[in-house]
């Protein structure tokens, strides 16, 4: 219960001249009935996103700040506290999770200059220019790594009190994210608690972030548990997709009406968290969000779905519809998420989560319209189709003749002595016409293939005067891919004389003299 403003002034002053400096002006001061520390409830929900480094080509730290900025993504969470990462974030204004592995929580739960150690080395080394915000402690500990769970509570408080002498507590947070799967009994989301053999650990935990003024981490997953329910969860339930009245989830203790799976896990915390007596704690998604491509038994980890689900995610946070519980009241969310993880153990759907490829280029663009800018893909529009390395010199002949011919792709600036004949060889002429038609069909999915040798990539391919179809060129002005394309009435590609390279003559009207199908090359 919160308290009215009479009982209030009986309470403690309830917040530091700090306190209230950094306070959001979208956000409100709550007074617990206990007169207990007060909370902030953000009235504005946010969406961040995870980053993962389990990648082949894993871009660099400035590339991946770059991306950040270009979709306008303001809050991430780091796996680790990364030197080279927090150094790339610095003076950006993103704020930042950092965490500590679990692979450390033993050796700074049992010491706290352990703990003192890693705040003064991945923290204070990187305050204020770096805004950081919080720190995660460990990852679903009490589910993945049980013996941890007796010192979890000790690596937060210590992690705490080192923050405290550095005088960084106003700022950062510290907590740890839960699996939901701590929860049991969640639907419905009133009945919902905590595993009775974790009270020794959630009890003090809740404590603590009561007061420090923290939040509880929670992951979500509706996709797992829609894959786990053996058909008893509809798919649109789990995806947001709307549903009739009589499909909705009715909680027969509170009447409240659930329209998706992912409400109803956030409110069953709340439920659990008030079982043992705790009702003034917020809480923050640390992660969610749903596979793009899965194996054999995965058949809903799908573009579609993926883009589906993450897409109205987004629009539901920053809608701040909050929960049936809670209506209203903001659940900020991580999405689970940066990029496609190819080198994560597991099923194929374990290196699918991702919302960009390594190079930066979108899996799928998100559906946000009327959603804000935050996470808009492809905002600069910046993305190009060029030759892979290595590829096979034969065969990117073959795809520039065919782009050049049927291809209807306008060469001409590939002829001797106009801007893109330098240098003169099949990749880079092939780089030339494979961008020209993948611009011209509006960057399709589909159109930058070519049997393979051909890649899509986030940097500018122009060079010199040679300004490729696409790109902003040196004036600033996008070159239209589009006008590139000869009109219905052209005759000619631009491509018809002969290409010369490496001893091999190749006419592209000889070689493309017969009628090929459209998608040869694609």
């Amino acid at each position: 219960m919160l308290r009215t403003r009479a009982n209030q002034l009986a309470c403690p002053m309830p917040l530091s001249l700090i306190e209230r400096e950094i306070m959001p002006r979208t956000s409100v001061m709550l007074i617990p009935s206990d007169c207990s520390r007060p909370y902030v409830k953000m009235l504005h929900a946010f969406i961040g996103v995870n980053i993962g480094t389990d990648l082949s080509d894993m871009p660099s730290p400035t590339q991946v700040v770059a991306l950040l900025k270009a979709q306008n993504i303001r809050h991430v969470r780091l796996y680790d506290a990364d030197r080279a990462m927090l150094l790339a974030l610095a003076n950006t204004g993103i704020q930042v999770t950092i965490s500590v592995p679990n692979d450390q929580l033993l050796g700074i739960g049992q010491s706290n200059a352990t703990a003192a150690n890693w705040v003064a080395r991945h923290v204070a080394a990187h305050v204020p220019t770096t805004n950081i915000t919080a720190i995660a402690v460990g990852s679903e500990v009490l589910t993945v790594l049980p013996n941890a769970g007796p010192v979890l509570v000790s690596a937060l408080k210590f992690i705490h009190s080192a923050l405290v002498a550095a005088n960084l507590d106003d700022q950062i947070k510290v907590s740890t994210p839960h699996s939901s799967s701590i929860i049991l009994d969640s639907f419905p989301p009133s009945q919902a608690f905590f595993n009775r053999s974790w009270d020794p650990v959630m009890v003090p935990l809740l404590k603590f972030l009561q007061s420090t003024g923290s939040y509880l981490m929670l992951n979500v997953y509706p996709y797992y548990d829609y894959m786990q329910s053996n058909g008893v969860i509809p798919l649109d339930y789990a995806l947001f997709r709307p549903l009739p009245p009589n499909k909705e989830a009715v909680d027969a203790n509170t009447l409240l009406h659930y329209t998706n799976v992912f409400d109803a896990i956030v409110d069953a915390a709340y439920f659990a968290m008030s079982d043992l007596n705790f009702t003034n704690i917020p809480l923050v998604v640390l992660e969610s969000g749903w596979p793009s491509k899965g194996d054999s038994s995965e058949s809903d980890a799908t573009i579609d779905n993926a883009n589906t689900y993450n897409s109205n995610l987004i629009r539901h946070v920053l809608n701040n519809t909050g929960t049936p519980k809670h209506p209203g009241i903001a659940v900020s969310t991580y999405i689970y998420e940066l990029y496609n993880e190819d080198l994560r153990p597991g099923s194929v759907s374990e290196k699918n989560w991702g919302l960009f490829n390594a190079n930066g280029v979108p899996v799928y663009t998100l559906h946000l319209t009327g959603a804000g800018t935050v996470l808009a893909n492809d905002t600069t529009n910046q993305t190009f189709c060029v030759a892979k390395d290595g590829a096979d010199k034969k065969m990117l002949q073959a795809a520039l003749d065919w782009a050049c011919g049927p291809g209807k792709v306008d060469c001409s600036a590939l002829l001797q002595g106009q801007p893109c004949y330098e240098p003169d060889n099949v990749i880079s002429h092939s780089m030339y016409a494979f961008n020209a038609y993948y611009q011209q069909m509006a960057k399709a999915p589909g159109t930058c293939d070519f049997k393979g040798v051909a890649t899509i990539t986030t940097t500018d391919p122009s060079h010199g005067s040679c300004i490729f179809p696409g790109s902003h060129g040196r004036n600033g002005t996008i070159t239209n891919g589009t006008s590139l394309a000869p009109s219905s009435n052209t005759t000619t590609s631009g491509c018809s004389p002969k290409y010369v390279y490496g001893g091999d003559l190749v006419t592209s009207s000889v070689i493309f003299g017969v009628t090929l199908m459209t998608a040869v090359f694609l």
